[in-house]
């Protein structure tokens, strides 16, 4: 039989301080922070000022998700050498870039919609996992609050599990959206840090007239998986404004425009898989949306494993996927993580998506990238390259390409020759450089004017 006051007695046997805590850390200890809005702060801090201290504590390595929060981590802060305390990400944030720019931050390769299974693998657990949550119910059950991705994985995975209760962590409904006391070693109370907001730049004309050229291939009854970034926020923009009806949510991450949509009176949620509900994995927003998500049973906050499986996106009909990329080459190979060498964001569920969406009846997928960009000097450098610059990371194969988009039109790449593809990305380069482009085309050999003769 149910005993809330065992409940409550179980509660305060596991209540520790962040400092002690952070005594558990043993040399070549393997830590998780945590994901998203669900990173640990108490624990960081605490670890922090210990590793100014205690020099003995060596190899600690520390794993992060899509770190939400707006400084440097108080661990990396300490200023530690890497022979002390190195850190791994598989979602490279802005926090992430300036971090590896030290030398002691790496990022980890991964398939989103597989992370779960990773953890279990050996020489991928932890020793100590430590997130945030929200308050305990009255059932015993802390919830993720607004990101929920492999958590779980990276529980099963963990020696010891230790969850930092914040008091205004959303409550977030969904499946498999919470943690059981019974399964937690340690609890840390501490300051409740406010969610950081996390707001999209403001849309350029570029990104407008991409936004257009997407909008215009939306019907009414579509599924969105919208990301982050001005494209997107635009998209909802004039979804909201226009006549288009009827839409619904199923998204590896839950933005403002799916909000500002439903008070518009767009988000139905009326499809063929999880009626009535805006699916997502992790949310990323304003503190809006956090209130929005709050304890609303129309966001359902499920494990990446199931929102980005392909399975299960191909079965949700006229399903549309908006993704962005920092270039790509003729041959139509996209890059979207990587300037050269260097690592600038992570893989994500991008190519878990163009396969899904093309997968569903009637769905479709779109790339977006502006056709060029301008460096330091004021020299503008086309996006669409000949071949993919040295070092550049291929996110999404050629064979997956569906639809790419510029602010110069949108062309769909599927079942399109070499030469096709070719000359279909040339037309919505910037004009500037399509002749050099062509020239490039002519010498790798995917491109001459006789594959235009048409053959009755």
């Amino acid at each position: 039989m149910y005993d809330i006051k065992q409940v409550q007695g179980e509660y305060k046997t596991k209540l520790i301080s962040a400092e002690f805590a952070a005594s558990l850390v043993k040399s070549n200890y393997r830590l998780h922070f945590g994901v998203g809005t669900g990173t640990s702060v108490y624990m960081d801090r605490a670890l922090g000022e210990r590793l100014k201290d205690d020099t003995l504590l060596r190899g600690v390595e520390i794993q992060t998700e899509v770190a939400v929060r707006n400084d440097y981590m108080e661990t990396f802060k300490a200023k530690q050498p890497v022979e002390r305390v190195r850190f791994y990400s598989s979602h490279f944030t802005g926090m992430d870039r300036r971090m590896s720019e030290s030398g002691n931050t790496w990022y980890v390769p991964i398939m989103f919609n597989e992370e779960p299974l990773y953890w279990s693998l050996e020489g991928n657990q932890f020793d100590i996992c430590c997130i945030q949550v929200a308050p305990m119910d009255k059932y015993g059950n802390f919830n993720f609050g607004p990101t929920n991705a492999d958590l779980h994985g990276i529980i099963k995975a963990s020696k010891k599990v230790i969850v930092e209760v914040n008091e205004k962590m959303p409550i977030a409904l969904g499946y498999e959206s919470h943690i059981n006391i019974s399964d937690v070693n340690y609890i840390i109370e501490g300051d409740s840090p406010d969610i950081p907001e996390s707001l999209p730049k403001d849309a350029d004309p570029e990104d407008r007239r991409i936004a257009e050229y997407i909008v215009s291939e939306i019907r009414n009854g579509s599924v969105l998986q919208l990301g982050i970034g001005a494209v997107p926020n635009s998209i909802g923009k004039m979804l909201a404004e226009s006549d288009i009806r009827d839409l619904g949510g199923h998204s590896e991450v839950l933005v403002d425009a799916f909000m500002n949509l439903y008070y518009a009176g767009k988000l139905t949620n009326n499809k063929t898989r999880d009626k009535g509900l805006s699916v997502y994995t992790a949310a990323v927003g304003s503190k809006a949306l956090y209130d929005f998500i709050d304890d609303n049973p129309i966001c359902c906050c499920a494990p990446v494993d199931y929102v980005n499986n392909v399975h299960t996106i191909s079965e949700i009909d006229n399903f549309i996927s908006i993704n962005s990329c920092i270039g790509l080459d003729l041959f139509g190979q996209v890059c979207s993580e990587s300037a050269g060498y260097r690592q600038v964001s992570g893989t994500g569920g991008q190519l878990d998506f163009v396969q899904g969406a093309f997968a569903s009846k009637n769905g479709k997928s779109f790339m977006c990238t502006h056709s060029t960009r301008r460096d330091s000097n004021g020299k503008l450098h086309s996006l669409i390259h000949p071949v993919l610059p040295a070092g550049s990371i291929v996110t999404t194969p050629r064979a997956a390409v569906n639809y790419v988009v510029t602010e110069f039109g949108a062309v769909n790449l599927k079942g399109k020759s070499t030469w096709q593809r070719a000359e279909m990305l040339i037309s919505i380069a910037h004009p500037d450089f399509r002749e050099d482009l062509i020239r490039e085309a002519e010498k790798m050999g995917i491109w001459r004017n006789t594959s235009k003769i048409e053959y009755l």
